[in-house]
């Protein structure tokens, strides 16, 4: 049933890769990782529709959400659990549903992949509704828990998206974005944690980054939603504000204290010239985008 899906096929530059020494093996795993950015790069059109998309369901008050078994469902959590740190946003912003629940992290349960009805059921119990976005996330674009949580967002007329490594695939033709990552067969035949996961984390990176940029969450390349709730945050909290501002790194914690904590503001208040009120006023005005906030009076 699998034997035709480009994830199972033989690599046949790692045809007697068992009878090599480490660097030879490491050479040829190596050369074949070095293939997964052109293949992402291929699909970059996808991938910025997808980006739109997630942006216009999160601008909206919706939520992101990921499915998947396996290693596809493990990228997904670890992608989503970096959200809140990295960017200061709500849990339940980017969210990650994988069979077989939390457990399944740590130790493989990928049994209850098989039943699509388990994939609709934990849609539902997750709150899943029309407003949000699901990406699918299945290398052999054939995981039936996976299909079966699509089918259900499609029912509610959700926005759907797929990543998949093969060819016209299931999961493919079931989404609205389906986004295809033809990175060829595994060193290791079937093996999709190595090629496969690698560009499905590089896309889940590309979808919550630049989704975060687009909503204001990033000035310059600076990570200007960060929340001060300890020493080493509250350190780079004003490492943040004294680079955007230009100020030094004690002025930086004055104003950071000055704002509330709240490092978008005190960039604001700094380059911008304006008291904590006026900072906020602006940002709310622009939805929290700082170069939009300083338009026309950053005095830096």
């Amino acid at each position: 049933m699998l034997e035709h899906l480009l994830t199972e096929q033989p690599n046949p530059a790692s045809e007697g890769i068992d009878a090599l020494p480490t660097g030879e093996i490491l050479r040829i795993i190596n050369n074949e990782d070095s293939k997964v950015a052109a293949a992402v790069a291929r699909e970059l059109p996808a991938i910025t529709y997808a980006v739109d998309s997630i942006v216009s369901t999160l601008e909206g008050g919706g939520n992101l959400f990921y499915m998947g078994a396996g290693t596809s469902g493990r990228l997904g959590m670890l992608d989503a659990a970096e959200c809140p740190p990295t960017f200061g946003v709500p849990p339940q912003m980017v969210q990650a549903i994988i069979a077989g629940g939390e457990a399944a992290m740590a130790r493989a349960t990928e049994t209850t992949e098989d039943d699509p009805a388990i994939g609709v059921r934990d849609l539902r119990q997750s709150g899943f509704s029309a407003r949000d976005v699901l990406v699918g996330i299945a290398a052999s674009g054939r995981t039936p828990y996976v299909l079966g949580a699509v089918a259900e967002a499609n029912r509610m007329g959700a926005v759907t998206i797929g990543i998949s490594c093969t060819p016209d695939s299931e999961l493919s033709r079931a989404v609205k974005i389906p986004i295809v990552l033809l990175v060829g067969p595994e060193i290791v035949a079937g093996s999709t944690r190595m090629k496969a996961g690698t560009a499905t984390k590089m896309v889940l990176n590309m979808l919550t980054t630049a989704s975060f940029i687009r909503l204001g969450y990033v000035f310059g390349n600076l990570m200007v939603n960060v929340q001060p709730r300890n020493t080493k945050l509250a350190d780079r909290a004003r490492r943040i504000i004294a680079t955007a501002a230009g100020v030094s790194h004690e002025r930086a914690g004055e104003l950071l204290t000055a704002a509330g904590n709240n490092v978008r503001v005190a960039i604001v208040m700094s380059r911008a010239g304006v008291d904590r009120i006026q900072a906020e006023r602006r940002l709310s005005a622009t939805r929290g985008r700082v170069s939009e906030a300083l338009l026309g009076s950053d005095h830096g």
